[in-house]
C-alpha cells in the first residue's frame, strides 16, 4: 500500500523506521508547522520532520486541513500518531482505506490527548495499544488491533511511552495485513470509556496532602512533560523521581527533613515519600542527596 504518516512526537519514530523498511511504500509524511522554542524564541521543526528530511521523505506542514487536499488523493491509508489535529470528514474519507491512527491506551478507556498519564496518575496496572480507524469523534472509531501490555509500578509516562512505541510497528502490521484482506474493525464499546484531557502545568503541582502514593504516582505519570512540581522557598522545584518511604514517625504534609543524605517530605495520611531526582528552577537535573547538601536545610522547612 501507498502509506503516508501525520504525527508529530518521537512516538512515532519506530513506527516510521519500520514502514520505511516494509513492503508498503511509505509516500509522505504530515507534521505540525515549526514552532518557536526556548527564551529566545527560536522556530524549531518536529523530531518527525528531521526524520523526514534524514531520510529524504516528502514533509507537508499544513497550516490547515485543506492544504492535505492534493497529496491525499495518492495515498492508500494515513497513520497518525499524536498527530494533534482534529481532521474533518472530508479529509478523513479521501484516501482509498481512510485513516487510521495508533493510540496508546486500550479503548474505549483513555480517549484523548494524555491516555498514558492518565492511565498512570489512575493506578492503572494494564494498559496497551489500539488501532482503529478513525472517525468524526475523539478517539471512537471501530477498533482494529489491541496489544495490552502491564504498567511497571516504578516507571514513568516518558517511559512507558516510548516502550509502548517500540510495540507500534508490530499492531501497525497486524492492522495493514487486516486492512489488505478486506477485514473490518469493530465497533467500540461503549461500557468503560473514560477521557484522557490534556495535562495543564496546574495539574502537575504537587498536593503534598494526598498520600504518598497519590504523590508517586503524580510525579510518575507527569515526568518527564510537563514535569512535576512544587515550590521550594519561592522557586520552583520539579520532581523527577521519587518513591514511597516508610517512616517510623509521621510528618506533617510538605514537611522536608534530611534523613542520612536522603530527601525525605511528608505527605497526607500519615504517609512520607523520598525524592531522589530533582530539578532547580535554571539548573539540570540532579540527585536529590546533592540538592540536599547545596539547601542548607533548617528544622521546618517545607515544599508548597
Amino acid at each position: 500500500m501507498r502509506v503516508s504518516v501525520a504525527a508529530t512526537p518521537p512516538a512515532a519514530i519506530p513506527a516510521l523506521d519500520w514502514l520505511l523498511n516494509s513492503a508498503h511504500e511509505l509516500s509522505s509524511v504530515f507534521t505540525r508547522p515549526d514552532r518557536p522554542v526556548g527564551r529566545g524564541q527560536v522556530s524549531k521543526e518536529s523530531i518527525v520532520a528531521s526524520w523526514a528530511r534524514t531520510h529524504e521523505i516528502e514533509c507537508l506542514k499544513p497550516i490547515a486541513s485543506g492544504d492535505l487536499l492534493e497529496s491525499l488523493k495518492w495515498t492508500d491509508l494515513v497513520i497518525t500518531i499524536g498527530y494533534g489535529v482534529i481532521l474533518p470528514a472530508n479529509i478523513l474519507s479521501l484516501p482509498r482505506h481512510g485513516f487510521i491512527n495508533l493510540h496508546f491506551s486500550l479503548l474505549p478507556a483513555w480517549r484523548g490527548a494524555a491516555p498514558v498519564q492518565r492511565s498512570i496518575l489512575e493506578g492503572d496496572q494494564i494498559s496497551g495499544l489500539t488501532v482503529f480507524a478513525l472517525d468524526s469523534g475523539v478517539d471512537t472509531g471501530p477498533i482494529y488491533v489491541q496489544h495490552v501490555m502491564p504498567i511497571d509500578p516504578y516507571e514513568n509516562a516518558g517511559d512507558l511511552l516510548m516502550r509502548m512505541a517500540e510495540v507500534g510497528p508490530e499492531v501497525l502490521s497486524q492492522c495493514l495485513s487486516l486492512i489488505e484482506a478486506g477485514t473490518l474493525p469493530k465497533i467500540q464499546p461503549l461500557n468503560g470509556a473514560s477521557y484522557a484531557a490534556k495535562v495543564t502545568k496546574s495539574d502537575a503541582r504537587i498536593d503534598w496532602r494526598r498520600s504518598a502514593i497519590s504523590v508517586h504516582r503524580q510525579i510518575r505519570a507527569f515526568t518527564p512533560e510537563p514535569g512535576t512540581w512544587t515550590i521550594w522557598r519561592k522557586s520552583t522545584l520539579q520532581v523527577s523521581r521519587a518513591r514511597p518511604f516508610p517512616m517510623t514517625y509521621e510528618l506533617p504534609p510538605g514537611t522536608i527533613v534530611n534523613e542520612n543524605g536522603n530527601l525525605i517530605v511528608g505527605c497526607g495520611e500519615g504517609s512520607a515519600i523520598i525524592i531522589e531526582e530533582v530539578i532547580p528552577a535554571g539548573k539540570k537535573m540532579m540527585s536529590a542527596r546533592n540538592w540536599v547538601n547545596g539547601a542548607r536545610l533548617v528544622m521546618g522547612d517545607c515544599f508548597v
